[in-house]
């Protein structure tokens, strides 16, 4: 809403000055008519206008302003700069070099002593004499500069993101509607500022409720439902690169056992435990999860062939069982456990998808517990 009334204002600015295109000197008897300034074109507005409406992103919006604001004040160096008051740091962003003097991208400075704190703080945004003015600044005596124009770019709340100026070598002056341009600009551009700061944070807050509703919260592991994305993912890369995709399925035997005399709070700590097992056995570009309550999952990519990718499951199995097996210290008590049942299987996915894989896996898992329960009797 603020970008459209700065749009509406863009067009009023335009009707204001084309009211007035022409500007009468009555100092003598004659009339003399002046054209109005070039830059206040039809062609001026349009360029704002267009440049407002296609910009996706500050860097967008700023440089074609910067040329704008070039031909405005007749100046040969514009550009914006960004402050950190905490470290004290002034940064350019973007600059607009058309002559001799540069202002180099990416130059960064200490905030105090510079042209535009000074223009800051003295209220003193327009100067042709900047040797007089202020000839102690190292900055300004290095580069040339005569004159210089500031004003500082501020946020809806007031806070100050940084500066848009121009500079030159020569003494230029700047007229009243030049003025009104670079606050226009500087207005223009701390919307933008604020709009890409939202989107940022939006993005920021949008990917930490994604990887939230993607973890399991006891385990901190990857959940059922990113497995299941995660897999979909290894599906397509397996059937473009002709591979297979490896599924380990993992329950933890006796694990109602423990809850039940020890507590949910020793059952918990034991998941915990076992997910931090596990990830030490993992390939790269493995991929572990809960798949919920006492059972995981372990995935990833497999050679091609039926009787390489079984080999390379079960192998993936004998490597990651005895990480379970073992003592664990748990809320004060030591636990011995036995081992959990792995089932595992290779998905050639040009015949089987997601769904049908965790069945055949979760199956063969199911043969090897009851082959478990059966060696102990």
């Amino acid at each position: 809403m603020k970008l459209m009334r700065l749009a509406e204002q863009v067009r009023s600015t335009r009707l204001k000055i084309n009211s007035t295109r022409h500007r009468v000197n009555a100092s003598t008897d004659d009339l003399y008519v002046y054209p109005a300034e070039p830059f206040m074109s039809d062609k001026f507005f349009s360029d704002i206008s267009e440049t407002l409406s296609s910009a996706r992103s500050v860097e967008d919006l700023t440089r074609p302003l910067l040329s704008l604001l070039e031909a405005v004040t007749e100046l040969e160096a514009t550009y914006l700069t960004c402050v950190d008051p905490d470290l004290g740091v002034q940064k350019v962003l973007f600059s607009y070099n058309t002559k001799t003097m540069r202002i180099p991208e990416g130059l960064a400075v200490p905030w105090e002593g510079t042209l535009c704190k000074r223009a800051l703080d003295e209220g003193k945004f327009y100067t042709d004499d900047v040797p007089t003015l202020w000839g102690d600044c190292d900055a300004a005596k290095t580069l040339g500069i005569q004159t210089y124009v500031s004003t500082p770019v501020r946020l809806n709340d007031g806070t100050l993101f940084g500066t848009l100026c121009a500079a030159g070598s020569e003494r230029k002056p700047l007229t009243p509607k030049g003025e009104q341009v670079l606050r226009l600009f500087s207005s223009l551009i701390g919307l933008h500022v604020e709009r890409e700061q939202l989107l940022k944070s939006l993005q920021s807050v949008n990917s930490a409720l994604e990887a939230h509703s993607f973890t399991d919260v006891l385990t901190g592991l990857p959940n059922r439902r990113f497995l299941l994305k995660e897999m979909d993912r290894l599906f397509a890369d397996a059937e473009a690169t002709g591979q297979t995709v490896l599924i380990a399925f993992v329950d933890l035997d006796g694990f109602k056992a423990i809850n039940d005399r020890h507590g949910h709070e020793v059952g918990d700590a034991f998941l915990i435990e076992v997910g931090k097992r596990l990830s030490t056995g993992l390939r790269t570009g493995d991929i572990l999860g809960r798949f919920g309550g006492d059972e995981f999952i372990i995935t990833g990519l497999g050679p091609a062939g039926e009787a390489e990718s079984q080999a390379a499951a079960r192998a993936m199995c004998n490597r990651l069982a005895p990480l379970l097996i073992g003592n664990y210290r748990l809320r004060g008590i030591t636990l011995h456990y036995s081992g959990a049942s792995f089932g595992p299987t290779a998905a050639d996915p040009r015949a089987v998808n997601v769904d049908a894989a965790l069945r055949k896996a979760d199956a063969a898992m199911y043969e090897v517990k009851r082959g478990r329960k059966a060696l102990r009797g």
